[in-house]
């Protein structure tokens, strides 16, 4: 009991120093992941940015999220689920466009508006946020004389709900909706300084530490709900896409995924001409499923699908039905319409390429014209080996029988019986065979070389 006082007695004075020491020692450090979005908005950024701040979200050491952005603009809908999760986010983004000479273009002018803070770096520009596929080749004064006359009631739908839309950011971050409303409806466009002057972004910065130091201390407005930042000594952690992101992102280039479907195509055709071991049928099999798999992140247009679809069965049918080049004609610009109008956007990142769908309409039509009719007509010849090969074949009568006798066939001599008499040197035809005996008629053809 003694030297049980005794050290509690000594003890004390070093479990006070350590009390006060954890009083005064930093939590666990901070970090601040940094998700960065450079090149054209399509599914994979979608699913990489997505994925990134769910994840963020469920640390508790994250207190923030940087965005770094250099994008020419993307799809609609990829920009809409990149939205919809800051917006559903427990915790800030803050945007940045980064390095110099870098833009926010078009979909990037959407997402800037939509983080809790918007900043950008020297010589960098955003806005020309108007839908590509309803500004046309006008310049501004053009389109303002004419709109009523070229706009559609559809591109005037389009055009109202992108207007609505930034509208909508604009208002919940207290940020400038007049300038906003003219990025999308005459695709006006500003540079830092001039965002920064316009109440159009937050902050000008020059890199992604000094926006963490501009905003240390600060108070922003997550959810509604005050969100004090506290970034000081917050280190900065460079999250880059996983796998399956990569995945995402090779598949669904157009021209990869354009590749993908005409090679299950081809080789579930192939496999059905000549069926064999299955490796053109596994393959095909696999590619086609993938293609699917990525044309359903991509902006499909059916009519081009079914068109592509129909050229690929009139140049079946020409393989099959010679028609002195009238099916395959029609097939090659049923192909090429069909490529074209395949992928339903008019960013040139998500196009096919015009050189790859000429290429593969010539390749297309020479593979099925040729090697599937070659093969076609191979199947419709007769067996050329085995018993089966002697169905049709023609021999000589060695000597007079009936009903049973022997002939010469293939330079062999063969037993054969007959329903009628035959005489030495008369020409038979063989009908079938049993065992080693053919059954034979008399043939008025002249013998096949």
């Amino acid at each position: 009991m003694l030297r049980l006082l005794l050290f509690i007695i000594l003890s004390s004075p070093l479990l006070l120093g350590e009390l006060l020491a954890a009083e005064h020692r930093p939590a666990t450090q901070q970090h601040i992941p940094v998700l960065t979005i450079k090149g054209a908005i399509g599914p994979a950024v979608s699913d990489y940015i997505a994925k990134e701040i769910s994840r963020a979200n469920q640390q508790a050491q994250a207190s923030a999220i940087i965005l770094i952005i250099d994008t020419p603009g993307g799809l609609s809908s990829s920009l809409r689920d990149i939205n919809q999760r800051i917006l559903d986010s427990d915790i800030p983004l803050l945007c940045l466009v980064f390095p110099q000479g870098a833009r926010a273009a078009s979909a990037g002018t959407y997402i800037l508006y939509a983080c809790h803070v918007a900043a950008m770096s020297s010589a960098t520009t955003l806005g020309a946020a108007t839908p590509v596929n309803i500004a046309g080749g006008f310049s501004p004064k053009q389109q303002d004389k004419e709109a009523s006359r070229q706009k559609s009631a559809m591109e005037i739908k389009v055009l109202n709900d992108a207007i609505a839309y930034i509208r909508s950011l604009a208002q919940l971050r207290g940020r400038n909706v007049k300038w906003a409303e003219l990025a999308v409806s005459e695709g006006a466009t500003l540079s830092a300084k001039e965002a920064l002057e316009k109440n159009v972004i937050d902050y000008l910065v020059e890199s992604p530490e000094k926006l963490l130091q501009v905003l240390d201390g600060k108070t922003i407005i997550v959810k509604q709900q005050e969100y004090p930042l506290q970034l000081a000594g917050a280190q900065l952690v460079y999250r880059q896409p996983d796998w399956r992101s990569k995945f995402i992102a090779t598949i669904t280039d157009p021209n990869i995924a354009y590749l993908l479907m005409l090679i299950g195509i081809y080789g579930l055709l192939l496999e059905f001409y000549s069926p064999g071991i299955g490796i053109a049928g596994v393959t095909g099999a696999i590619s086609l499923f993938i293609a699917l798999y990525a044309f359903q992140l991509l902006p499909i247009n059916y009519a081009g699908f079914a068109l592509l679809l129909l050229g690929i069965s009139l140049l079946i049918v020409e393989s099959m039905i010679p028609s002195f080049g009238v099916f395959g004609m029609g097939g090659l610009v049923a192909f090429i319409l069909g490529s074209i109008f395949l992928i339903d956007t008019d960013q040139q990142q998500f196009q096919v390429s015009l050189t790859l769908i000429f290429s593969l309409a010539i390749a297309s039509g020479s593979f099925i014209v040729f090697i599937l009719g070659y093969i076609w007509r191979m199947r419709s010849n007769q067996v050329v080996s085995g018993l089966a090969a002697l169905i049709g074949a023609q021999g000589t009568v060695l000597e007079d029988f009936t009903p049973e006798g022997v002939i010469l066939l293939k330079g062999e001599h063969w037993a054969a019986i007959s329903t009628e008499p035959l005489k030495q040197g008369q020409l038979v035809t063989v009908n079938s065979f049993t065992g080693l005996t053919v059954s034979v008629t008399r043939s008025s053809e002249p013998q096949k070389k």
